[in-house]
Order: structure tokens, then sequence, then C-alpha cells
């Protein structure tokens, strides 16, 4: 049996503690130091410096031999399967953006997954990354990058009417550190407007659908990182990143059959992002499995000089031996012993999603090393959980936009209402909340943890509020053949734990290797308005945003 991970040995006191200091500064801005939990490494990276891949992408088990139905597809490969056939001079880099290419020219103008594509530029990178030497499993390989991370020279909109012509200086650190291990961005995706809603044009329009569904633009693809979704999820690229302040990386990834991991607080800079929410805004990966998103997020991670929240953390574990499923003989076994905390009334119903729920805990219960266990929500959950501490998340949305405020509301489009939300809202009621949120988090983390080691969620909410780490993955279909998938929630940097429990469940099903069914080719769409006249009002938007 292998170390135990990570989160076993995190001082819940310290990260508490930790959490309160980021409440603090999140009054007077980013230039802070937080206090750490760990010894800090020295800084990786600033705005417009240079950074370094990690070492740890060049490991055995970040490589897979692809399955015998992927090869004739490139498109059909994931992140370690096609990083094994470049390694092993099977595959060009080129090809594989060529064959994203061509689908994205087929099937892009139905999807409506990008902003932009970088076509010529991905193809360039492509033809560079076969004269470079092989930095690991993310060499070569296409990613589609949320529109709200800058990329140098290319514009950077977040969907708004505030940046629709803004031209970063630089990229996004975790931009930088994709690249500088050897990823090539395909292009910019749709998302909902200032990281808010379901992706939408800045006054409401609907844009990307949902790669299962595409004929009906009502079927809801998850936001706000949906263009990144649907573009994984279309295979229009092998893997997308995405942000997450109340639901933005597990909402999409469950909606279309994704593998979507939230890290804690800190584990990725968020220097070079357009921010929501400065103590609840994570960036990470949307993969299709956990091989993926561990591969992913070990590129993405680190100490940055430029991102306080980043500094004096524990040690990223490693992150791909943890997402590879281990065996005794035949049998899938835990990497670690793992008691799995079910929340009450989780499988009650009779709905597809109630079939799927109790189907999914007794695979895991017939993995050896993982034991069940009932456990209560922590005293007061229900008020802990309402209208106050999520209001919290509304002047830090409208601090760093008061200039856009008191020039032109109507910068803002549909999304306004939030933001106007967040101007008014009383000190009094933003400090209670704070304190609302410490006393949710320290009952979280002695109550809710204090029999388990990870726990079932029924959405995003609270984990993204409090900052602790969750991975999202499929578990089944509904009767309309529309994914459903489900939410583990994690320790303080137990990132490694949720892996190794979501590596195992993948290992006994096959609910990840399903694809949507292709459109019809609408590449002539793409140019045109978007279709059909489903748009979401001001009032939508504000009950809907995260």
């Amino acid at each position: 049996m292998s170390a135990e991970p990570l989160d076993r040995s995190i001082d819940r006191r310290a990260f508490l503690a930790r959490t309160a200091a980021l409440a603090a500064v999140s009054a007077v801005g980013a230039s802070v130091t937080l206090p750490g939990i760990a010894q800090a490494a020295p800084p990786v990276t600033g705005p417009g410096t240079k950074v370094t891949w990690n070492p740890a992408l060049d490991v055995p088990n970040a490589f897979v031999k692809p399955r015998p139905e992927a090869v004739a597809d490139p498109t059909e490969l994931t992140i370690a399967e096609a990083a094994w056939l470049i390694r092993n001079g099977k595959l060009t880099p080129q090809k594989l953006v060529e064959a994203y290419l061509a689908r994205i020219d087929a099937y892009e103008g139905t999807y409506k997954a990008f902003n932009l594509v970088l076509a010529e530029a991905a193809v360039k990178a492509a033809r560079q990354a076969a004269n470079r030497p092989n930095r690991g499993a993310l060499h070569g390989i296409p990613l589609a990058v949320k529109d709200n991370y800058w990329t140098e020279g290319v514009r950077t909109t977040a969907n708004s009417y505030l940046f629709a012509d803004f031209v970063p200086p630089y990229d996004a650190t975790s931009v930088a550190k994709l690249t500088v291990s050897g990823a090539i961005v395909l292009g910019k995706t749709q998302m909902g407007p200032l990281a808010t809603t379901r992706a939408t044009t800045p006054d409401g329009v609907v844009t990307t659908v949902n790669a299962w569904t595409p004929g009906n633009p009502a079927t809801n693809p998850g936001g706000s990182s949906t263009g990144s979704a649907t573009a994984v999820a279309g295979r229009l690229a092998t893997g997308g990143t995405g942000t997450q302040t109340g639901g933005s990386i597990t909402a999409p990834a469950n909606a279309q059959n994704l593998t979507g991991l939230k890290p804690t607080m800190g584990r990725v800079s968020l220097a070079g992002i357009i921010p929501l929410s400065y103590t609840r805004d994570h960036p990470g990966p949307l993969a299709r499995d956990a091989k993926d998103a561990a591969i992913m997020l070990t590129a993405m991670a680190g100490e940055d000089a430029a991102d306080p929240r980043t500094q004096g953390l524990p040690a990223l574990p490693n992150l791909i031996n943890a997402a590879t499923p281990k065996r005794t003989g035949d049998r899938v076994v835990m990497r670690w012993k793992t008691r799995i905390g079910v929340l009450p009334g989780f499988t009650s119903g009779t709905s597809a999603t109630a079939q799927a729920r109790r189907a999914y805990l007794d695979t895991l219960a017939g993995i050896e090393g993982a034991t069940l266990v009932e456990v209560p929500l922590p005293e007061g959950w229900d008020q802990l959980n309402g209208t106050m501490l999520n209001n919290v998340r509304l002047p830090e949305r409208s601090e760093p936009f008061m200039p856009y405020l008191r020039q032109d509301l109507r910068g803002f489009g549909v999304s306004v209402t939030g933001w106007l939300q967040g101007a008014l809202l009383g000190a009094n009621e933003f400090v209670t909340g704070q304190r609302i949120k410490l006393l949710l988090m320290e009952r979280v983390l002695d109550q809710l943890f204090d029999s388990c080691d990870v726990v079932v969620q029924t959405g995003p909410v609270p984990f993204d509020i409090l900052g602790l780490p969750e991975i999202a993955f499929p578990i089944g279909f509904d009767g309309n053949g529309v994914p459903i998938g489900t939410i583990l929630g994690g320790l303080p940097y137990g990132e490694d734990r949720l892996l190794s429990v979501a590596a195992a469940y993948q290992a006994l099903t096959d609910w990840h290797w399903r694809r949507p069914a292709d459109p019809a080719p609408a590449a002539a769409a793409r140019s045109a308005a978007p279709g059909g006249a489903l748009r979401l009002t001001a009032e939508e938007v504000a009950e809907l945003s995260q």
C-alpha cells in the first residue's frame, strides 16, 4: 500500500486560520501575503515572467497505451493516450491538431463552443513541438482555454462588453504553465458573461449547446465554463480549462459526461484570470477521465509570486499516480483505504438520478479498501448555507469593477444586477457572512469529516465557497440520453484522494468512455447569428449566477 495521501496530514486548524486570513485580505486586495500552512517553496512565476515545466508530467503512469478503437480517430484519444502515441512516434502533434480543426470546421457551427479558433497559430505550434524535446504528457496536446484566461496577443473577452477589445500583454500563469509543458491552445471558449451563467452573449442570448443534445439549446450544458466542456465532450479539443466560483467546473462536467476537478483554493494561480470573487474563484481542468484531469492539474498547479493565495501551501502530491487505478491481480482496489461519506437522502427517490446514485455507491462499496459511511449534516447546515453566506460573494465581484459600474452600467449587459447588488450590500451583512463562512468551515472540517475521507455531494455548494476540492465525474444517463454525474468533496489539498476514488470507479465502469453522436455538419452556421430565440433575462441571470 502506498503512502497515505496528503490530506491526512493537513492541520485543519491551520487551514481554517488561512481561510480567515483570506477573507480578511479580500477587503484590502491581493498584495497582502497570506500565512502559510506548510513550508513555502520559492516562487515559480509571475505576470510576464518565464515559467518552467513540471517534471512530474514525464512519468510512466502519464502515458497510456491507447484503446484499439481510439487509434483510428485521434480525436477520441485521451490526453494520456495521445501522449503515448506522440512519445512513441506513432502520432505527430500536427496530425492531432489538424484532426481537431477538421471537427471544428464540421461541427463548431452547431456547438458554438469557441469565441475564437486559433487555427494557424495551433498548426504552427504543433510543427514546432515536433522539433522540440518531449516534455511529458502534454507535449503537442491541443487544449481549449476558457475566455477569461489571459492569452498573450489574443483577445480575452470573458464574453463581456467590458472586455470586447481586450488583448492581454501576457498569458495567465496557468496558461503559461500548460504551454511551457508543450500544450497547444486551439482557441478561446464561450462562457457565461463575466463567468456568471451558462454561455450566452453579453445580452443573454444562449450560444453554446450541450454536446449530447445539440438540437435542443434548452438542455443545460452547464456554466459558466460551457464552451470548454462542450469542446471536450464534442471532441473539438483533448481537454479544456475552466474556472469555478459556484459550480462552473463541476456543473458542466456533470452535464456533459466529463471529469472536472476543482482544486483547493490556492492550488492554481488566479493571476491573469478576469476575476469574479477573490475568495472563491478556482481554475481547474475539464477532462475525459481522472488521469487526464490529474495531468492537467499537475501542469497548472504551483506557487506563483503574483498570487498570494498560492504561497506557503503543501507540496503538490503525485496526482498522476493517484489517478492510476491500483490493482491486486485482476481486482481493482483503492489506492488508500478510504471512508466515503454518504449524506442523508443522497439516493432517495425513484428518478434516473437516484437509480444511478445507488448503482454508483454499490460499485464503490464493492472495491476493496472502500467503506461507505453514513454521515450526518453538520449542525445548522441549512441556516449556514443560506442567503447571507452566499451574498458574501457579491461585494467581492463588485469591488474590482467599481470604475466600470460608475462609468456605464450597459457594459455589464444582462448580468448587471449581481454587480449592483454587490455594490449596495451593507458592510454588516458582508462581515456577518464572512463569520458564517468560517463557522461553516469549522463544522465541515470537524463534524462532516470526523468519520470520512471524502463525501458525496448533491451540488457544488458549499465546498466551492469554502475553497475545498471537488471532483465531478459521470455515473450514467437519464431516459433522454442526457448524462448524469456526481460530485465528491475532499479535505484541504486532498485532490490526490479524490482522483484515486474517481480512477478506481472509472476502472470498473465505462460511462466516461461514451461519446455523443456527431451532429449534422453545420460549418456555415458558424458566422450566422445565434440560432433560436432562447434568451436569459436579467432576472434569470441574477437567480442562476454563481
